[in-house]
């Protein structure tokens, strides 16, 4: 009886990392683009998911009338666009439609080479439940996806940044999940540098203050709390947030507040540039190997283009192209977290 490998050969190595490097790819692409959906306002342009035929989009102008007619009576249409013509329809429309077949196509391109390496037993038996995992996160994530735009189509046009945060939280652990074994099949374990105990200790650290950031994000662009203080550092002509304790009890003010989550953003953005900084400076005279060195350098540049950004974005109130760009080195700036975190741990 053929038993699945202890240890994986090149030739297998090299086309699992080619897969699970265009499956973190792609990925990349979905929360980017679904980035621009919500910046353009098109995640409630659909009323009806069907996971089974919804792949095809209307392919004529009386199934473009039917599915019209259909968000014509969502409370988004009711409340927010009345008025709006098939035209402009269609613009918001294809936002979300590429969006949702991206993420099956997602599961196309994951689900049948993983049952391929599976068959022809080229991936160890270790490998195997963690790619399981992944697969199962990506149901999930596809029922968490309708999950939050429901909550947008019962009588407030609003998706809940409750579900909208989450649903970008499971689409982060997806991507780092694979590409933590992408970087464990394209890197082999390295001689242990004594010097970086204290940048390893610290690494994990950095990269869940990244994470942090990134769903504090989820919760600005949830509550579009982007567009109330346009300017910086303060916010307006103060430092702190206006009326930003108002909800009670407390602790909502942290997520339903607009003027507190923006002040949040802030902070936790600004903390993780300096710790950012601070950690560069201690570890790049102590780590001696070339990946570990590039890692830690190029975590600097993308934390001081993503705060550019970020900076930027707010200034000019959020325009579309320059927000999906924050939300891209958002998810660069993790990669890179990921990979020194990675390339300290296997020292």
């Amino acid at each position: 009886m053929n038993r699945f490998p202890t240890q994986l050969e090149d030739s297998a190595r090299r086309q699992i990392a080619a897969w699970l490097l265009l499956c973190c790819a792609m990925i990349f692409a979905m929360v980017v683009l679904g980035g621009a959906t919500r910046l353009t306002g098109s995640g409630l342009s659909m009323v009806e998911w069907d996971p089974i035929f919804g792949i095809l989009p209307p392919l004529d102008q009386q199934a473009w009338e039917e599915v019209f007619n259909k968000y014509q009576a969502s409370p988004e249409y009711r409340k927010i666009n009345a008025g709006m013509d098939l035209d402009g329809f269609k613009s918001i429309y294809w936002y979300e439609y590429s969006h949702r077949v991206l993420g099956r196509s997602i599961g196309t391109v994951f689900l049948l080479p993983f049952l391929y390496f599976l068959f022809r037993r080229m991936l160890t038996a270790r490998l195997i439940p963690r790619l399981a995992f992944a697969f199962v996160l990506g149901g999930l994530q596809g029922l968490l996806g309708w999950y939050m735009v429901k909550s947008g189509l019962v009588d407030r046009p609003h998706v809940s940044q409750y579900r909208l945060t989450a649903h970008l939280g499971l689409a982060l652990l997806i991507y780092a999940w694979l590409l933590w074994l992408l970087f464990g099949l394209l890197f082999s374990r390295q001689a242990e540098e004594p010097a970086a105990g204290a940048a390893r200790k610290a690494a994990p650290w950095l990269l869940g203050l990244v994470a942090t950031t990134i769903l504090s994000g989820g919760f600005v662009a949830g509550l579009k709390a982007g567009l109330a203080y346009n300017t910086f550092p303060k916010m307006g002509d103060q430092w702190l947030p206006p009326a930003g304790w108002m909800l009670q009890p407390g602790w909502r003010n942290l997520f339903e507040n607009i003027a507190t989550v923006q002040f949040d953003h802030r902070v936790l953005a600004l903390l993780t540039f300096v710790s950012i900084v601070t950690f560069w400076n201690y570890a790049r005279t102590r780590l001696q190997t070339r990946s570990a060195r590039t890692g830690i350098h190029l975590l600097l540049l993308v934390a001081v283009i993503q705060v550019s950004l970020g900076i930027s974005t707010l200034l000019l109130h959020v325009p579309v192209a320059l927000g999906v760009t924050h939300q891209g080195g958002a998810l660069t700036l993790l990669s890179v977290a990921l990979f020194v975190t990675h390339r300290l741990r296997s020292a």
